[in-house]
């Protein structure tokens, strides 16, 4: 299967773009850009299409006839999806809020405002998930981000390098919660959590055996259901109290 990707374009062009090295885009002919688009325009119009309709709704025929223009209008700003994603990925680390990291603040609670920040972020722009990221785009963005979010791993222990692993770990914690999460709001806007198991129930009943299935049975029982909020807050304590044992397990003589 064919993912969208990050990192998936032109390098150089698309590194031009993030930091907006190039200038102006080349004005066509005659017919030229509509008056007042510009990179940024076409970056936020495709940002609300794909939280609108996902990323596979995204092309770039679908976005010129959102902004009014025609497709070869739109590639003088953009050369294509591919370096378009790159910018729409930048723009939105761009626009989180960056709380500065107080260092008489226990570190924990750093962390944990990195995690929240992101999964918020992913919650409001749910196409991010679905974007593989291993060349993230090295924009402003990308790297402003990159610099606060480290700056919670500061001053406690850790090599640079570990300091780089602990963020990617924990990150990698974010981003699979809120893909579940996203799938799981996907399924309710089709048929609810409580539908789903009402219809479902009455069969499961009838051909799960308890004696042969008794974990499966009472856990199940306990849990009765998906609960998105349990299970991220137990996978973040998981992931902090890991770091954590870690971290005094090397300062133990």
């Amino acid at each position: 299967m064919v993912q969208d990707r990050s990192g998936a374009g032109d390098p150089v062009r698309t590194l031009e773009l993030l930091w907006r090295a190039s200038g102006q885009p080349a004005q066509p002919g005659r017919r030229g850009p509509r008056q007042g688009l510009s990179v940024d325009a076409v970056v936020r119009a495709a940002t609300v299409l794909a939280d609108e309709e996902g990323l596979a709704a995204l092309t770039m025929r679908a976005l010129a006839q959102r902004l009014g223009v025609t497709p070869m209008t739109l590639y003088t700003y953009v050369p294509g999806k591919a370096e378009l994603l790159d910018l729409m990925l930048d723009d939105a680390y761009l626009r989180m809020e960056r709380r500065p990291a107080d260092p008489k603040e226990p570190w924990r609670a750093r962390v944990t405002r990195v995690a929240e920040d992101n999964r918020d972020l992913m919650l409001r722009h749910p196409w991010i998930t679905g974007l593989a990221v291993t060349r993230p785009p090295l924009g402003p963005g990308v790297i402003g981000k990159y610099e606060h979010e480290l700056a919670a791993f500061d001053g406690i222990g850790l090599t640079d390098t570990e300091m780089d692993a602990a963020l990617t770990h924990l990150l990698g914690f974010v981003h699979a919660n809120a893909l579940a999460a996203a799938d799981d709001a996907d399924h309710n806007s089709r048929l609810s959590q409580e539908d789903w198991w009402a219809v479902s129930a009455p069969l499961l009943e009838r051909v799960l055996e308890p004696d042969r299935y008794p974990l499966a049975a009472r856990v199940g029982t306990a849990v009765a259901g998906y609960h998105p909020g349990t299970i991220w807050a137990f996978g973040l304590r998981c992931v902090l109290d890991g770091l954590a044992h870690r971290l005094s397990s090397r300062a133990a003589p």
